[in-house]
């Protein structure tokens, strides 16, 4: 047998091995997925922000809030979701005392409906188990103590230990029954622009463990 013959038997494992291993792991990363009846997403305060703009006559007004630590519960297979993502509204500032005050006495209302919330109950789209998806979430949205449903894009983005998603959408406070705190000289929009950047752990929960739990 020669020198060539020698080599072209060698290479031959390797590239079997490779074709072996392009069929085996997509298989067992779709396995893996099929067996993550649910996962848990817990929410991070520290890696989350929840930011306003509100368009004024000479500038915009920006400003935050603080969300608190939570959880949601997404089923793949199903696309349904539930808990909620629940945020300060007395933690809301722009960095202007005077503006802040006048915002939760008059617009938010904020010591009489001291929470403004986001209950989801179902995902549009696929969510990829690594990397990241857009989708669209819907759900009940609260705030000044009236609940209405919206749908919003998300940009999510996963690992295996740890999610990402990013919202944006606007809020047409004035028509949804709150003040308009324009006046003679400055005029705002009736609207706020939010975007929320949230983040946290994940827990898989296996068709196995749910079967041994119930």
């Amino acid at each position: 047998m020669g020198a060539v013959d020698c080599i072209t038997m060698t290479k031959k494992p390797h590239r079997l091995a490779r074709r072996v291993s392009s069929v085996l792991i997509p298989l067992i990363v779709t396995v893996i997925s099929a067996e993550a009846q649910q996962v848990t997403f817990q929410l991070d305060p520290s890696r989350t922000t929840a930011k306003f703009t509100l368009d004024a006559a000479l500038h915009s007004v920006h400003g935050t809030f603080h969300v608190k630590p939570g959880s949601l519960e997404f089923d793949p297979a199903s696309g349904s979701i539930s808990g909620q993502i629940l945020v300060d509204a007395k933690s809301g500032e722009t960095g202007n005392g005077m503006r802040d005050r006048k915002m939760h006495k008059d617009v938010l209302e904020s010591e009489r409906y001291p929470e403004i919330s986001f209950h989801p109950d179902r995902v549009e789209g696929p969510v990829a188990t690594q990397g990241r998806s857009s989708v669209k979430v819907q759900g009940m949205f609260r705030i000044h103590g009236v609940d209405r449903e919206i749908t919003v894009p998300a940009e999510v983005e996963m690992s295996s230990d740890s999610w990402n998603v990013v919202v944006h959408f606007t809020v047409p406070y004035a028509k949804w029954g709150m003040k308009n705190p324009s006046t003679f000289f400055l005029r705002v929009s009736d609207s706020v622009e939010i975007d929320l950047t949230a983040g946290g752990s994940v827990v898989l929960h296996s068709a196995t463990t749910q079967e041994t739990t119930q």
